[in-house]
């Protein structure tokens, strides 16, 4: 008996596990359906309790954790009534999915951390993230406004470049938070060793020639510039921002903001005929081939490493976030670059780095507790302190003129911890070059165009180190393989698809509707019976 009921037990687990998921099914394809526009209530109804979930990505940075815990913290003691959970992720690809994932079940969170590109595709087909434009120009809890509870930057106090990256149509779907840029972390005793002297400006033709300079070996295979077996002079951490500035800074296509895709050209293909060429050599690797640019460089055994400004804490002999053993540590002087250019006067760098948005929910004063701590992210304590834990740049004048902030810069090296020298140099890197930069399209898909950027240097460098010959690169498999993978050609397709399912809020067609009800009432009944039989077995023992 008690096998039979431990049977019946596992079946009707199991019926009730696929009725779950059938039913989740049909909730989050209703879901789809989605919002209707966001709108603002006349005011904050401070006598409920909120609850709200708050998603970040902290990179296992324990300074950042703590910067979020106490910008919670302080938040909670201005408003009680708000309580803020936080959940971190180690990597915003993994903030992606997860919101994806939870778009069809409606469990999507209050606040979070994320890219313009991301938000995009969270808009596909309902109204799931918040348009802000309402939101930030309200007198009474927009930007700066009279009843807000701390001191937050009017809209006037951010920086109107970053502001304008988290528009999407036109519309305001995001506060930013951070901004990086990339940059190029020389190891300039190497260069200097190779009988080069560094430029104001450094090109891609000069990186590759001494790139190529430190591949000199002795007759036992060491390298002549360092001593070692190992030597990659040129790694590269985000091919994707690789391929997107050298088609900038040609005046290439890459894309335009209705998703039409361009980055099939003849510019590309000469990029990845250069790039295989120094592959082929060892000159050139990547961060998803080879491993961490920073461990290269710190070990010696790289000469230029380019990664975020906000990967500054890696880089150098003395990096806080040092993450090679002292053993293999070899000192040298660290020089800081904006990335390779082809035209020094007119220098094109991508702007890049985290915003924050607020999803919508049933409850338009939960999302008004939610859009106010979004905006206390944005308050000077909050956007220095994280500043300083890497080199990423505030994003309001407000901050950037503090005394606090200026006093951080003006203290660069002067420790190798709070003031080290080379993420000061890395943040005024941007602080100087703001003009300089430059933004790619957002739009449905946009974050598939530029994962599609990065994978063609990566197939390119695969396909040199698996043995094909860099003069006979076939560039047009290459282009077949990766507009497959990423469905680059349903990009327009599915732009339109987007406009139409904002309109008709994306409901399914009925057909779909009968078919996955069908499902959830078989199951149901399969469940009943099973039930029925237990308790009929019951009463025929009693």
């Amino acid at each position: 008996m008690k096998k039979r009921r431990e049977t019946w037990i596992r079946k009707s687990g199991c019926a009730a596990a696929l009725l779950s998921l059938c039913l989740l099914c049909l909730a989050g394809c209703h879901g789809r359906e989605g919002y209707a526009p966001y709108e603002m209530p006349e005011t904050f109804d401070e006598t409920r309790h909120y609850e709200i979930t708050f998603w970040a990505k902290n990179d296992t940075n324990k300074t950042q954790t703590a910067i979020y815990e106490q910008a919670i913290e302080d938040f909670e003691t201005l408003y009680p009534n708000i309580t803020v959970n936080l959940r971190l992720y180690t990597d915003y690809g993994r903030i992606y999915n997860d919101v994806i994932t939870n778009i069809a079940t409606d469990t999507t969170p209050n606040v979070c951390i994320t890219y313009p590109d991301h938000i995009a595709t969270y808009l596909t087909g309902s109204n799931n993230v918040v348009c802000l434009d309402e939101l930030a120009a309200d007198p009474d809890y927009g930007l700066g406004g009279e009843k807000v509870r701390f001191d937050g930057p009017a809209s006037d106090e951010l920086i109107p470049d970053f502001l304008e990256e988290c528009r999407i149509d036109g519309r305001l779907y995001a506060l930013p938070y951070m901004r990086s840029t990339e940059a190029c972390y020389v190891n300039k005793t190497y260069v200097e060793a190779l009988g080069y002297t560094l430029p104001e400006v450094l090109t891609w033709d000069f990186v590759w020639e001494v790139s190529e300079a430190a591949m000199a070996q002795d007759g036992d295979g060491n390298y002549l510039l360092n001593g070692q077996k190992v030597m990659i002079p040129f790694i590269y951490k985000s091919t994707d921002n690789m391929m997107i500035q050298m088609l900038r800074q040609k005046g290439a296509g890459y894309s335009d903001a209705d998703g039409r895709v361009a980055i099939f050209n003849d510019t590309t293909a000469s990029f990845l005929s250069d790039i295989a060429k120094h592959t082929e050599t060892g000159a050139f690797s990547t961060f998803k081939i080879s491993g961490y640019p920073a461990n290269f460089l710190n070990a010696g055994q790289c000469v230029f490493a380019v990664d975020s400004t906000a990967g500054a804490t890696w880089m150098g002999t003395d990096a806080p976030l040092l993450d090679i053993s002292e053993d293999k540590l070899v000192r040298f002087e660290t020089a800081v670059f904006p990335v390779p250019q082809f035209d020094t006067s007119h220098p094109q760098m991508i702007s890049q780095g985290p915003s924050v948005c607020v999803f919508n929910k049933k409850d338009p004063q939960e999302v008004m507790a939610s859009w106010l701590f979004a905006q206390y992210l944005l308050t000077n304590e909050v956007q220095i302190a994280y500043a300083q834990t890497e080199g990423y740049v505030p994003v309001t004048d407000k901050a950037l003129r503090s005394e606090a902030y200026q006093e951080y810069l003006a203290a660069g090296g002067r420790d190798n911890e709070l003031h080290y020298g080379v993420k000061i140099e890395a943040a005024r890197l941007l602080l100087d070059h703001v003009d300089d930069t430059f933004v790619t399209p957002v739009f449905a898909g946009s974050a598939s165009l530029r994962d599609a950027a990065g994978q063609l240097v990566e197939n390119t460098v695969k396909a040199v180190r698996r043995g094909q010959p860099a003069d006979g690169l076939d560039i047009d498999a290459i282009y077949g393989e990766v507009a497959s993978l990423y469905r680059l050609d349903q990009l327009g397709a599915q732009r339109e698809r987007v406009s139409a399912d904002r309109e008709e809020m994306g409901e399914l067609p009925g057909t779909a509707v009968i078919l996955l009800a069908s499902l959830a009432l078989a199951w149901a009944m399969i469940l009943l019976y099973a039930a029925v039989s237990l308790i009929k077995r019951r009463r025929n023992q009693g």
